[in-house]
This record gives structure tokens, sequence and C-alpha cells, in this order.
């Protein structure tokens, strides 16, 4: 019997394109970042000869954390997502799959990565997993439509991860564990307004309330953004004053947080000049913004590696 070659064609990469939206669904990019940061928490955690079975079920349990949460986000907000030009293309709302289906995909592989870090980390580690989707299913994501603070909120949702991975080793909430905390809530204001300040048009037609939405000129949005960058070198420091870190590493985080902090100048200039010439600088020195915040924090892990090497 001859088979159409179109027909098994289509057959061969329906499943394939399938696995692919389920691995969007559970936002990768956002999943990646959670995981690398609570592997960065552990490695700096770490005092005794590295557990690599505990740090794979960090990072399995991290990533199913993450996944869950993302993919259940999508599911609250596939009616808003089908609105914005950058979230229109997404599994949900452009058809390529089901609500129900994403709902039951966004809990199973949510509870499953929850009961991977309780049964082979710790209880603590496993809270601090359950307290980063409940916050962000049930603060972050509605506040979106009521009021610019959700940025904050969902500040401290990403910057659980590192402390898990502080947690995961150490079983305990330290200082060190805090600053940890703390870089990762600062770094992501300025990640993420510049970012919001590019796509604000898209945030306005989905009635989110973001803070770039409201903010005409931008002046609201560097404010927050230089205030927070500033803040990002003290409290960076402070795993050096906490003994974690050595002379390298402090020296590598003022170099980075001073540029960083540039970027921020740089927006918050342009942000108060007036024209609309002030408006296109505006949104060159976001972008810059943006970019420099995904250098700033690979870089700091990479010193945070070498240091204690």
């Amino acid at each position: 019997m001859k088979i159409d070659g179109e027909t098994l064609d289509q057959g061969l990469v329906r499943p394939r394109w399938r696995v692919l939206d389920y691995i969007e669904l559970m936002k990768p990019e956002l999943t990646g970042l959670s995981v690398l940061t609570a592997l960065c928490g552990f490695y700096l955690g770490n005092v005794v000869p590295l557990d690599i079975s505990l740090c794979l079920s960090l990072a399995v349990g991290t990533l199913l954390v993450g996944g869950g949460a993302g993919a259940l986000n999508q599911y609250l907000e596939r009616d808003y997502d089908a609105r914005m030009k950058r979230t229109e293309n997404r599994p949900l709302p452009a058809g390529r799959v089901r609500p129900t289906e994403v709902f039951w995909f966004g809990v199973s592989i949510s509870f499953a990565g929850i009961s991977v870090l309780i049964l082979t980390t710790n209880l603590l580690t496993g809270f601090l997993a359950a307290l980063t989707i409940t916050t962000y299913l049930f603060l972050y994501t509605p506040l979106k439509r009521l009021t610019p603070v959700c940025t904050w909120v969902g500040a401290i949702v990403g910057a659980l991860p590192p402390m898990m991975g502080w947690t995961a080793v150490r079983n305990e909430v330290t200082l060190p564990a805090v600053v940890l905390f703390a870089i990762l809530f600062f770094w992501q204001i300025p990640h993420f307004h510049s970012l919001a300040w590019l796509y604000r048009k898209d945030y306005l037609r989905a009635g989110f309330k973001m803070l770039t939405a409201v903010d005409e000129n931008g002046s609201r949005t560097s404010v927050q953004i230089l205030l927070s960058s500033a803040a990002l070198i003290p409290i960076s420091l402070g795993l050096t004053v906490f003994g974690v870190t050595g002379l390298f590493y402090l020296l590598g985080a003022s170099f980075l947080g001073a540029l960083f902090l540039a970027c921020g100048i740089l927006f918050a200039r342009s942000s108060y000049q007036e024209g609309s010439s002030a408006f296109g600088r505006t949104n060159l020195y976001a972008r810059r913004m943006f970019s420099a915040s995904l250098l700033y924090l690979p870089a700091l892990m990479v010193v945070i590696v070498i240091d204690k090497i």
C-alpha cells in the first residue's frame, strides 16, 4: 500500500511541534534563569564536596516548579495574551493547545517539582518553591491588572530561586541567602521596567497596569530603574561582607554594578529631556538597559564561581 508522503510528514511533524508548544508553555527563558540562579545559590552555599545528585535534584525540581508556574500563568492570562503582539502567538491564544490541557499540565509538573524538592532536598526548599508558585499565580498575576505595585511583587517571585539553592544545601535561611534574594530582587526592577517600556503599548492594549503604561515620558520609570541599579552595588557587596566571597568578587561586582548604574543614569537623563528626539533616545537607552541587565546577572554569577574556585 502506498503511503502519501505529505500525510506521513504531517504525522511525524505534529508531535514534534506539540512538544515545542509545551516547552514554550513552561517559559523556558524565565525558567532557565530560575534554574541557573538556584544552582548559583547552591554552589555558593556548598561547603563540602559537591553533591551531584542533590544538585541535579535541585535543578529538576526548580525546572518543574518554574515550568508549571509559567504554564498556569499562561492559562490564567490566555485572553490577555491574545491582545498583545508580543504574546499573541503563544500556544494558547494561537489555539495550538486546549486550556484544559495546559491547566492539568501546569498543575501536574508544579506538584511534581515541589515533591522532588521536598523528598530530595528538604522541607524548607519545598516550602519556598510552593511560595514561589502561589505568589506568582495568586498575587502577581491578578495585580498586573490592578496596580503598578505588581512589578515589585513579581520581583519577590524571581528572587526566591537563589535562596532555594542556598537552603537546598544549608537547610536554613542565613544572611548570605538574604543577600542573594536582594540581588535578584533589585536586578529585576531595571530588567523588567526597561523591557516593559519597550512594550508599553502592548500592556496598554491588554489592560495591564504596569508603571510604563501610565508613565508618558518615562521619568517615573527611570527613577525606579536608577534607584534599583544604585542599590545593587552595596547589596551585591554584602556577599563579601558576610564572608562567602573574596576580593576578586568584591572588585568584579563593583565594576559590573558601576556599568549597570551608568546605563540607568543614561535612561534617566533621556526621560527628563523634551522633544520627539528625546523620546527616541529614551527608547534607545531602554533597549540598552535591558541588554545590560541580560549581561549583568550572568557575569555576576561567573564572578561568583571564579571567586570560589
